[in-house]
């Protein structure tokens, strides 16, 4: 596979590495699978150091790295150092024209070495560094602590900071050549995860690729979570239980509580630390402020994560006996429905910042409440409960865009368009605004009213390319 986008992290990287003002302190990190090091290697030359760190004791890792830089250097060969700053002090000196040094899977060396932030801390207060240090890890909770905790040794030394995130669905379209439909359902498998594309490249086709990798006990992503959580969790146990629950439809802080037999307050902290690694996310109503707003949802961020955890985790028995025609009917009968969820999510973030209808958008979500009546409902209570798909603001406050999204066959437009309006009428949040309902529709509707504004798959990828996408969809 073709390396695609990372333009933006290979432009920063490039520039911290031949800045003038002398050498940099670079600091790379983000969640396993996503390409750090494929990233780094392709801005490295012949001329630089490369050392992939291994789960091997201080001595044993301090003599491989010895051996890859007596490759540049060897002098350094048949020399028995005592401690990498006397080895980096070596390098320093032997140094006659500026080059990297990239120290990748940084955590398992300071797991030996916990004294190793501290020396690099030294060596780069010296101002006298004759080489750039880079430094890569994939446990995103040590990489952040050890860079941006004003508690430890190396906070405020980088000189650049590339936390390298998921890549947009636009780039998987371009990898497997894919129609719009077929993205949005491989995304909601695979996400933005370059190695899992790869993966996915082997196959004939999604069904076949999903059940080789993750309903197979040998398969490569069988125990992909466990595995990221090891990097980054205190308990790996806790964690996946957590998104279980999650995954299982419990979505609010004291369902999710009650399912796993705890107060509330003792899972602040792991629930906090899996939105801060990007494996969960908490959504509260449009319009409401985060730190104030009583009503939050609880949602899967991490597309495979979700697939997992809906999937495989349910079915860890029937994958133990081999139960295959099992397994299928249960991905067909629940595939539908969660590739709806994601095609929900991926609607609001294409029109999150983005320009269309003759408006710049804020960043969408959803939003859900209580709207009060005037009359009495069926069930006695004065107020409705009511939910929209997708809501935003314009960013001069003038207009709101409220959308409905549907992943089904084809629906008859006309019918979901008046059931919006008529939403829409209740909803308070659009007094006194130009409101633009748009349905997001997987297929074309069986009628296509006039004035009826509607965005397909493609429509809503094409918007993910973020400025490229301006504009791309005109009034209806």
């Amino acid at each position: 596979m073709e390396f695609l986008d990372r333009q933006e992290e290979i432009k920063r990287l490039r520039n911290a590495l031949n800045r003038d003002s002398g050498p940099s302190f670079v600091v790379v990190y983000g969640r396993r699978r996503l390409g750090k090091s494929t990233l780094i290697k392709r801005v490295l030359t012949a001329d630089d150091i490369y050392y992939m760190a291994g789960d091997f004791m201080d001595r044993v890792q301090l003599n491989l790295f010895r051996n890859q830089a007596a490759t540049k250097f060897p002098e350094l060969a048949n020399i028995d150092f005592s401690s990498w700053e006397d080895l980096l002090l070596m390098i320093n000196r032997l140094t006659t024209k500026r080059f990297a040094i990239c120290l990748d899977e940084f955590p398992y060396m300071v797991r030996q070495t916990p004294s190793l932030p501290s020396s690099l801390q030294r060596l780069i207060d010296t101002k006298s560094l004759n080489f750039d240090l880079i430094i890569c890890g994939s446990s995103q909770r040590m990489m952040q602590n050890m860079v941006l905790s004003s508690s430890e040794p190396l906070y405020g030394r980088a000189n650049a900071i590339i936390n390298v995130q998921p890549i947009p669905i636009p780039f998987l379209q371009k990898a497997l050549d894919l129609d719009a439909t077929a993205t949005v359902e491989e995304y909601s498998v695979w996400g933005g995860v370059p190695r899992y594309w790869e993966l996915r490249e082997e196959y004939h086709d999604l069904h076949e690729a999903i059940i080789e990798t993750m309903f197979n006990q040998t398969g490569v992503l069988y125990d992909e979570p466990k595995n990221l959580f090891f990097d980054d969790m205190n308990s790996v146990v806790q964690a996946e239980s957590l998104m279980s629950i999650v995954a299982g439809g419990a979505s609010r802080l004291s369902e999710i509580a009650s399912r796993v037999g705890r107060d509330a307050t003792a899972l602040s902290a792991p629930i906090d630390r899996l939105i801060k690694m990007h494996y969960l996310r908490r959504e509260i109503p449009f319009g409401e402020d985060s730190k104030k707003a009583k009503k939050s949802l609880y949602q899967i961020n991490d597309p495979l994560m979700d697939f997992y955890y809906s999937f495989v985790i349910p079915n860890l028995s029937n994958i133990g006996r081999n139960r295959i025609n099992f397994i299928d009917n249960y991905i067909a009968s629940n595939f539908t429905g969660y590739v709806a969820k994601w095609w929900e999510h991926l609607c609001r973030e294409a029109v999150s910042g983005n320009s269309l209808f003759g408006h710049l958008w804020k960043e969408a979500s959803r939003w859900w409440g209580s709207i009060p009546t005037q009359q009495r409902q069926p069930d006695g209570k004065k107020y409705i409960e009511m939910e929209f798909d997708v809501i935003t603001e314009s960013t001069d406050r003038k207009a709101l865009l409220v959308g409905e999204c549907k992943w089904t066959n084809p629906e008859v437009a006309g019918e979901l368009l008046r059931r919006l309006n008529e939403k829409i009428s209740m909803l308070p949040l659009a007094a006194g605004k130009t409101v633009y309902p748009v349905l997001f529709l997987k297929n074309k509707p069986k009628d296509e009213p006039t004035g009826c504004r509607i965005l397909y798959p493609q429509d809503v990828i094409n918007l993910t390319y973020g400025d490229s996408g301006k504009d791309y969809i005109s009034e209806k």
